[in-house]
């Protein structure tokens, strides 16, 4: 869904284990692309439901497998580079407008499955330090992913 600004409507995800570790993966197209798991909200779907969709299709994780520890307190916008545009659809997106999530997984690291969708996301994860996202993420998504951790860091002592 592409709001009145051109923004396709997202929500993001960040999930974290009892190490304080953050999931981050790598996505299937791209060369050494990392970043969280992040998806379009439908026509008449709650950010909350497009967050357990996009768990379940990236991540393979019912919505049991974690808890919600919070949720961005205000969107998060971010311009894609011109090279990335799509000019050939019905309506211009030129970046994603995101509610983000914080989620503690309950379960073990065998839970997580890549190939839950027709089309998987990801190749591979891992967990890293806290920090580690913003500098290994690509550029142009560097400041929304910094401003989302350090609005979730009081939640992670």
């Amino acid at each position: 869904m592409i709001d009145e600004d051109g923004y396709r409507l997202n929500v993001g995800i960040i999930v974290f284990n009892d190490a304080g570790q953050l999931l981050w993966a790598k996505r299937r197209f791209g060369h050494d692309a990392w970043q969280f798991p992040q998806g379009g909200i439908r026509e008449g779907e709650t950010a909350v439901a497009a967050m357990y969709r996009e768990l379940e299709e990236e991540l393979g994780l019912k919505p049991e497998a974690v808890a919600i520890v919070a949720e961005s307190k205000e969107w998060h916008c971010y311009d894609l580079p011109l090279r990335f545009l799509r000019k050939n659809t019905p309506r211009l997106c030129i970046g994603q407008r995101q509610r983000w999530f914080l989620l503690k997984m309950n379960v073990g690291d065998e839970q997580v499955e890549l190939c839950q969708s027709p089309r998987p996301e990801f190749k591979d994860w891992c967990w890293v330090a806290y920090w580690h996202p913003v500098e290994g993420v690509i550029d142009f998504k560097k400041q929304v992913y910094h401003d989302v951790l350090t609005e979730f860091e009081s939640y992670m002592s």
